[in-house]
């Protein structure tokens, strides 16, 4: 048999896919290495599946900072607007939550796998689990898909295999195989939406381990002291270094300049909802109100009290001391070290261990509109194989559903020109 289109990879796109294809009436067949489908989207935004965002396109484009822009051919066929509408038709309720994070109201991600499989099967699609693909090839306009079991054929071919995080779940690179097996390019691999990890003392006596801190500002810097990136979320202090989305967000500019520098220097900024003059005004209020008080005492109404003993440190001052006796010269100290502490970055978790991908099959070898391959007709990309990485917060996944969809559509649109 000859199927219209054959999908590697029953990840976020490869599903998304599935269901475009079979909806144009094309013959599926996806081939999946696991013994189900969606492994790694089953542990996505903690198992409760983070779908996808409520902010306007050039938004969500802000937020994939590897590549986004290629994604607004992608987007004009099929993107968030879209995919709030889908699963509520195909009777899978959304909510929600806070910076437009949309999630399915079950807080379970096995329910949004579950209706793109069965959406897919009941259009027609047919899955082959525990099937791992060996090879591809083209040969006199046909694909031909080569597993340990036996050898499939189709009109087209769709690659969905994700990227190397999360090994344990099949993503291992075969897709990048199988790419640079017909010709394309791959741009280095890196670690992104990484956790990162630092060897300074306080960080390796775990002074502030456990500390959650809400909105707070991280900052990469160059070795030139020029400002990278700052991101203002939430950060997690931990026994390793800096995680929480802060962190994530800012891991992939830290890798790109890890590849020329020993180390990165990035600074904290605890509080930067306020301004230096709310601060002058804040530290000459509690001198004139609470001057006899301790800073320890007077200043906690700022500050969890492990992060204001160590700033105390950090800046010389005996937190015991009365706030009235405090000098120019320590409250200016103090200030610079709540708004902008540094700590040097040697590396961040590997890509194994990260939550995203940053490189893959180069984008000046795929056609944005239809996500086909420029080396060889009638095979496709989407997903996480793509040079193409976005922040957490239902961002990657939005990016994976709509490549998806796309392509399904687009392949299977192509295919059907071999039934005339």
């Amino acid at each position: 048999m000859i199927y219209d289109v054959i999908i590697i990879g029953a990840g976020a796109a490869g599903l998304f896919a599935s269901v475009a294809a079979s909806q144009e009436g094309a013959s599926v067949l996806v081939l999946e290495k696991n013994k189900k489908a969606g492994k790694k989207l089953r542990l996505t935004g903690g198992g409760r599946c983070n779908v996808t965002s409520t902010l306007s396109i050039d938004e969500i484009i802000e937020n994939i900072p590897g590549n986004g822009k290629f994604l607004y051919s992608t987007f004009s066929q099929f993107n968030n607007q879209d995919l709030l509408t889908f699963f509520p038709e195909h009777h899978v309720p959304l909510k929600e939550e806070d910076h437009g994070r949309v999630f399915p109201t079950t807080d379970k991600a096995r329910t949004i796998v579950e209706c793109l499989e069965n959406t897919a099967k009941e259009q027609g699609a047919e899955f082959k689990f525990q099937t791992e693909v060996q090879s591809i090839r083209e040969e006199n306009g046909l694909w031909y898909v080569k597993t340990e079991q036996e050898s499939f054929c189709a009109y087209t071919l769709i690659i969905a295999t994700g990227g190397c995080t999360y090994r344990q779940t099949g993503s291992t690179g075969d897709g990048y195989r199988f790419a640079k097996g017909q010709g394309h390019t791959v741009t280095p691999l890196y670690p992104t939406e990484a956790p990162l990890i630092s060897e300074e003392a306080f960080i390796k006596d775990r002074t502030l381990q456990g500390i959650s801190l809400r909105e707070v500002a991280l900052t990469v810097w160059n070795e030139q002291g020029k400002k990278v990136i700052t991101h203002q979320h939430d950060l997690l202090f931990t026994h390793f270094g800096l995680s929480g989305p802060a962190a994530l967000r800012c891991s992939m500019f830290i890798n790109q300049l890890l590849r020329t520098q020993k180390e990165v220097i990035v600074t904290v900024n605890f509080h930067p909802e306020k301004s230096e003059t709310d601060w002058q005004k804040y530290f000459q209020t509690k001198q004139k109100e609470a001057g006899k008080k301790s800073v320890k005492n007077a200043w906690n109404d700022q500050f969890q009290e492990r992060v204001l003993l160590f700033l105390c440190e950090q800046s010389g001052i005996d937190p015991q001391q009365p706030v009235q006796q405090i000098t120019p010269a320590q409250y200016e100290t103090f200030y610079q070290k709540m708004t902008a502490l540094p700590l040097s970055i040697v590396r961040t978790y590997p890509l194994e261990k990260a939550f995203v991908t940053g490189g893959g099959v180069s984008l000046k070898e795929i056609t944005p509109k239809t996500l086909e391959s420029k080396k060889k007709q009638n095979l496709f990309f989407a997903g996480e194989v793509l040079d193409i990485n976005a922040y957490t917060g239902g961002f990657n996944l939005t990016a994976a559903f709509c490549m998806g969809y796309v392509a399904g559509k687009q392949a299977a649109t192509l295919a059907s020109y071999y039934h005339y």
